[in-house]
């Protein structure tokens, strides 16, 4: 007799075609094991090597004492908080104190579900394709979900009874806030080019007229920056600004609460990564190479076109890191006035004029891939489409930079005081000088 599931797989054996029924059902469960279990090692890892690039920024060793080369420090450090005391304030609202770390975990897990990792991989019951759910809303589920996890952030807070804590929750607020909006203008310079709000078909049109890092310059710029925003990373950790309130939202946590939001603040960094990836630069697609974009699918085109993903995605981890521990935070105005000011006005003009520039090439009828017709675009490799974009975006962007270089609209000296005030205040200094302190007396 023959085992019941390797019957039911049997029933679909097509290698052209997607995995269907039972065998869709069985794969899709591996799946979620293999992406919920990728995510919570690679977060432990990220703590070892954020930990790591500090030291080697700042000249030292890092950890080295567990493990050959310090590799078992997370493990160390994941042991501790799981024996540690569970400690609760008299004050805390415990509902929610209980709740706020798995609201704040819980959608930092499942953004990372509708994201492509590689090209489809192929089994003897059809091809599987390497995204856990391929929604064609994904972009629009992770801008609702990523939404959802700032109520974990500020019911920590409030639910705290505690006045550091309160303050951590209502920055993150104002902070998400602020800069969810310009995230979100950011990308819709993508769907306009992509015509499609599913990550695969955003993919996809890269992998046909090229990334979309060069023709969505300022786009990826704005999405960059909203990304630090978004993941309380410097210099926008104003939520936590360890030297201001003490560890903000969290303060009054311990034991694995007090890791679940650290958890999920890695795993925000991995999602906006991957987003970043998929969105401006290719995805999984292998630049200078249509071997990974067109069947038949093999098991090398899916190793190869996942090591890319995954080497891009911790290129811009690294930048995480590299930032904060090069930058300074910003200061609270600095915040808001770069979010209202600067990056949405910015991004609401791209839009309009990303939205003309691609309406008058569609009615000049440029090709938006690589034309076929062995003229001088196909011998270049490179579509006309996608390089008058770009050559728009190198001009806006170097005025957008000069501006901000000279300081015209964020400086990192600003301030509301007008130069007949200071000239006043300098004046009064200097006929009132600070009197010398007073000798001390044996």
């Amino acid at each position: 007799m023959r085992f019941p599931v390797a019957f039911l797989l049997q029933q679909y054996f097509d290698p052209s075609q997607a995995v269907s029924g039972p065998a869709w059902l069985i794969f899709t469960i591996v799946k979620m094991l293999i992406v919920f279990t990728f995510l919570m090692v690679g977060v432990a890892m990220l703590t070892l090597a954020e930990r790591k690039v500090s030291a080697w920024i700042q000249d030292r060793y890092g950890p080295n004492r567990v493990g050959p080369t310090g590799l078992l420090q997370p493990a160390a450090d994941g042991l501790k908080n799981i024996m540690k005391e569970e400690t609760y304030p008299d004050g805390a609202y415990l509902p929610l104190f209980i709740l706020a770390p798995v609201l704040a975990f819980m959608p930092a897990m499942l953004t990372f579900a509708v994201i492509p990792v590689g090209s489809p991989f192929p089994t003897p019951w059809g091809y599987v394709p390497l995204v856990l759910a391929d929604l064609p809303i994904g972009f629009l589920y992770i801008l609702a979900l990523s939404s959802i996890g700032v109520y974990g952030i500020v019911l920590a807070g409030w639910s705290s009874n505690n006045k550091y804590a309160l303050l951590g929750g209502l920055r993150s607020s104002a902070q998400m806030i602020s800069y969810e909006i310009a995230m979100g203008m950011s990308a819709v310079a993508v769907l306009l080019l992509a015509g499609n709000v599913s990550l695969g078909a955003i993919v996809h049109q890269q992998q046909q007229m090229g990334w979309n890092v060069f023709p969505l310059l300022i786009a990826t710029f704005i999405f960059m920056v909203a990304g630090f925003a978004e993941t309380n990373r410097l210099p926008f950790d104003l939520p936590e600004a360890e030297s201001e309130l003490i560890a903000g939202y969290h303060t009054e946590y311990s034991a694995m609460k007090f890791s679940m939001f650290f958890i999920a603040e890695y795993s925000n960094m991995v999602t906006a990564s991957a987003l970043m990836v998929t969105l401006f630069f290719g995805g999984w697609d292998i630049p200078g190479t249509q071997w990974d974009n067109i069947p038949p699918w093999t098991v090398l085109k899916s190793l190869a076109t996942m090591a890319f993903f995954f080497g891009k995605i911790v290129f811009f981890l690294f930048t995480f890191m590299w930032v904060r521990w090069t930058l300074p935070r910003f200061r609270y105005d600095q915040l808001m006035a770069l979010g209202w000011k600067f990056m949405l006005p910015l991004a609401l003009s791209y839009i309009t004029i990303t939205a003309s520039a691609i309406l008058l090439l569609d009615k000049l009828g440029l090709a938006r891939g690589v034309p076929t017709d062995g003229g001088f675009w196909n011998q270049i490799g490179v579509s006309p489409y996608w390089l008058a974009l770009g050559v728009l975006n190198l001009v806006l962007a170097a005025g957008v930079f000069i501006v901000l270089d000279r300081g015209r609209i964020l400086s990192p000296a600003y301030s509301r005081i007008s130069a007949r005030q200071l000239a006043h205040l300098r004046a009064m200094s200097v006929a009132s000088p600070i009197a010398p302190p007073a000798p001390e007396v044996d």
